[in-house]
């Protein structure tokens, strides 16, 4: 009994999941008991739950996961790749970014769902726009937090090894990457979840398969579904909290590591 309290003090947040989930869905239920909203606008937890059983019976459920999620995935491996090559460039090179940085503010203060609309009429409803769409979303983000994490490097380590007439590629392997992936990784922590938003928007505005056609599909017409709405919307909050926790996990792997370096 004691093992197992201290093993719940060392690790609450994963016992804590199970109890926010139960409450959560306690509180859906007890919304729905008070009769204020009928069943076609808040269906009933169950009703979910059997609709999801369905869907998932059916293989529509990962047809539709599987679709989103390559292209939030394109979305993030280009925008991350970009913004890695552009990002350490600016790092290295201030009066660069002193040149680029208005073009690249002004670019940022467009919102993507001004433009998303103009991808889908460019490159059609395929996976090129969507990923597009994913893309802008990541991009930025990535952007600044390798400018930052190349800019933390110390400068006296880096001054070190070029005493040592250390070759560039070592510089960048063995001091400029462990230094920057902190905070490399949290921007794809973000990139990675600011992905999947922007392929379910580019889905709302055009498609005909994806977890956001889903979702647009229970909310409309004349055959609206709430509990299609509701499974997708729990398909996509699954997704993107994998996507998020499989980077959690490098990241702890890797500090783990640096630690014992350190040590």
């Amino acid at each position: 009994m004691n093992q197992l309290w201290i093993l719940v003090q060392k690790r609450y947040e994963y016992f804590m999941i199970p109890v926010v989930v139960g409450l959560f869905l306690y509180a859906w239920q007890l919304i729905i008991s008070s009769g204020r909203f009928p069943d076609f606008v808040l269906p009933t937890p169950l009703s979910v739950w059997e609709k999801f059983l369905k869907v998932v019976a059916a293989g529509e459920l990962w047809l539709h996961t599987s679709v989103t999620l390559s292209e939030a995935l394109l979305g993030f491996g280009l925008g991350l790749i970009v913004a890695l090559v552009l990002g350490y460039i600016l790092g290295r090179r201030p009066a660069m970014e002193k040149i680029l940085s208005p073009y690249i503010v002004g670019a940022k203060s467009v919102n993507v769902l001004a433009i998303a609309p103009l991808f889908i009429i460019w490159f059609g409803q395929g996976i090129v726009a969507k990923a597009l769409i994913a893309f802008m979303m990541i991009f930025f983000p990535m952007l600044v937090n390798t400018i930052v994490g190349i800019r933390s490097v110390n400068e006296e380590q880096r001054e070190l090894m070029r005493s040592y007439s250390t070759p560039p590629w070592q510089v960048f392997t063995l001091l400029e990457v462990p230094s920057a992936l902190p905070l490399l990784l949290g921007g794809m922590k973000i990139g990675l979840s600011r992905s999947m938003m922007g392929a379910i928007v580019a889905e709302y505005l055009g498609a005909s398969e994806g977890l956001g056609f889903i979702v647009n599909m229970g909310t409309g017409g004349g055959a609206a579904d709430p509990t299609l709405t509701f499974v997708g919307i729990i398909m996509i909050c699954i997704v993107t909290l994998i996507l998020y926790g499989s980077v959690g996990l490098l990241e702890g792997i890797f500090l783990r590591s640096r630690q014992r370096d350190i040590e």
